[in-house]
């Protein structure tokens, strides 16, 4: 039977099971399909009678997934939530900060004590950036005023052209 261009799947070979395959055992179907359907019947007996089994499925969720329900481990490394309660809390207690939250909380406080001190021009680099201020400003207002004397004397010679 031609399969037509390019056809790596089989499918046109599906072959179904007779029903005396199905009788003798011999039928092509999954195994898995049967015990799936096993489960599901049990799981619809279990739903019916409810009020008896309502204990063992209460000790089906407290099993623990794989070898933790074997094993029991004492870990030294896991934090296990603490709760406090409200009566029990110290409102004058401060907490202990960490190094890395004490040094970051320093490192901020001298940045902005920085920062304070270069707006009122007290640091070093302040003082330098003000001189170099101070010179820009000293040439432009020599060279706004060159230009003011260029410009009259050009406005000048066109003056005395013209007589």
């Amino acid at each position: 039977m031609g399969r037509g261009k390019y056809k790596s799947k089989p499918t046109g070979r599906r072959q179904f099971s007779t029903p005396e395959d199905l009788l003798a055992g011999t039928s092509n179907r999954p195994r898995t399909f049967k015990q799936k359907e096993a489960e599901h019947v049990e799981e619809e007996s279990e739903e019916a009678s409810g009020d008896e089994s309502g204990e063992e499925s209460e000790e089906e969720t407290s099993k623990k997934k794989g070898t933790q329900g074997i094993i029991e481990i004492e870990n030294p490394n896991l934090v296990k939530p603490k709760s406090v309660k409200a009566r029990d809390v110290d409102v004058g207690k401060t907490t202990e900060l960490s190094r890395r939250e004490r040094e970051e909380l320093e490192k901020q406080r001298a940045h902005e004590r920085y920062m304070r001190l270069q707006e009122q021009g007290k640091t070093e680099q302040a003082k330098k950036d003000l001189e170099r201020l101070a010179l820009i400003r000293q040439q432009r207002a020599e060279a706004a005023k060159k230009r003011e004397e260029e410009k009259a004397a050009k406005e000048q010679k066109k003056a005395e052209a013209r007589k």
